[in-house]
This record gives structure tokens, sequence and C-alpha cells, in this order.
């Protein structure tokens, strides 16, 4: 089943490359404990006005983790911050908590997304690629509050070398770090079905081979994730399958 793991952290934050590390293996397991999980690093910019700005920082995660915080309650936002699937916060590098709620989201039921390269306008080595979402249930009764379907083009094999703050001297690594992070829309509240053929932009600065789109549907207000899936662009133009997760 599929599970989505997201990481609040910063380059800023001396407590914060543990997490990372955890997260670069979960990905790179990318099983865990019967689950197909997905990763995002989500670098917030709250940090950077103590002595280091973060590259990869938007004030669009910090906002977002407000809004966990929000969901559960908590008087503030930290760093680092691990979410499983929605439903589960935790300090980012504690390993057996993570494992522990990642098995937890693992026995959810999902929506069956799915995703995939648009057949009629291959991608090339051009901007910009175009694919296809497709959501075809949700799991549960119709929510009260529509739900909303998150498209997040991701790279790997970004790093830093730090010289300020309290990470000063120290090459940091990072994998799944969220470039863009776009609300594609809400699935039909009676069928719990959508479709989108978005176009994704890429900087000339990203690394084709080390791109990936991740999509996953979302309560409202930051509510439990209720589906997700993933798609290599390294392998766009190749004729690479669908990827489908579904119960």
């Amino acid at each position: 089943m599929p599970v989505l793991v997201e990481l609040f952290t910063s380059e800023g934050c001396s407590s914060c490359p543990p997490a990372d590390e955890l997260l670069m293996e979960i990905h790179k397991a990318h099983a865990v404990a019967n689950a197909e999980v997905f990763v995002l690093s989500e670098h917030v910019d709250y940090w950077n006005r103590l002595g280091w700005v973060d590259p990869f920082s938007s004030a669009q995660f910090s906002d977002r983790q407000k809004g966990y915080a929000a969901r559960f309650s908590q008087s503030g936002i930290y760093t680092p911050q691990m979410v499983v699937d929605g439903r589960e916060e935790l300090v980012g590098s504690d390993r057996a908590h993570a494992l522990r709620a990642i098995a937890d989201a693992a026995r959810q039921p999902k929506a069956a997304v799915v995703l995939a390269f648009a057949p009629a306008r291959p991608a090339g080595d051009g901007n910009p690629v175009r694919v296809t979402v497709r959501v075809e249930r949700l799991p549960g009764p119709p929510p009260d509050k529509p739900a909303d379907v998150f498209l997040a083009v991701t790279e790997n094999g970004l790093h830093s070398q730090v010289l300020r703050g309290e990470n000063a001297g120290r090459r940091l690594e990072h994998t799944a770090v969220v470039r863009k992070l776009i609300n594609l829309g809400h699935p039909n509240p009676k069928t719990g079905e959508f479709t989108a053929m978005p176009e994704v932009f890429m900087d000339p600065g990203w690394k084709r081979e080390n791109l990936g789109v991740v999509v996953f549907v979302q309560g409202a207000g930051c509510g439990p994730i209720l589906g997700s899936t993933a798609l290599s662009l390294a392998e766009s133009g190749t004729g690479a399958k669908d990827l489908k997760a579904s119960l």
C-alpha cells in the first residue's frame, strides 16, 4: 500500500542532518513494512535569518507545515519534523517511530491513483513534460470538504557546502527535494474521480536524470493522504508504463 513521507527540514538547523539521512534511507529502501513509500523533502525558510540561507527553502513549505501544526493542534512548528501520510507527526530523526508510523499508514485503504506520461505528446529533452493524472475513487464515504490533488516535482542528488550557521563547514546531502508543489484541483466529491493533464515546467538548472513527479490526494485542511504514486522523469520518452497505487 502506498505511503507518503514528508520531511520538513532546513540546512540551517543542526538537528536536521540525521533526519535527512533517515529520509534517504527510507527513499532507497522504497518498500518499508509492506508499504510502497514515496518521500518529499520540504525545506522551510524560517531558519534563513539565522546565518545561512537554505538554497532549497520556500515559504510555501513553511506555510504547509503551519497547516499541519493546526491539524495536529500543536503550539508551533519545528525542524526536523516528519509527517507520515498526513496521519502522524514525529521528530524526523526518530527511525523507530518513523518505521512504525509507516507500517500503520500502510494498513489504511487508499485511493486508486494513476500517473503516466501523456501519450499524445511524448516527452523529450525540452520543456515542458506533460503527464496524465487520474484518481479513480476515494476510500470511505464522500468527504464533507473537497480533497486536494497535489503534484510535486522532486530532485535527488542535491547537496550543499554550508558556510555559515549551525551547520557551518558541513557538506549536506538531500534526496527528493521538492522543487515545485502544485494543487491540481479537487476530485469529484460524489464519485471520487479526477482527471488532469498538467504540463510540468522545469528549471534549466535541474538535472532531468534526478527528477521525479509525486502525485498525492489529501483530505482538506492538511488532512490524511488518501492516495499517492510517483514517476521518474528520467524515464520520459522511453515508453514508461503507468505507475498505479490501488487497493
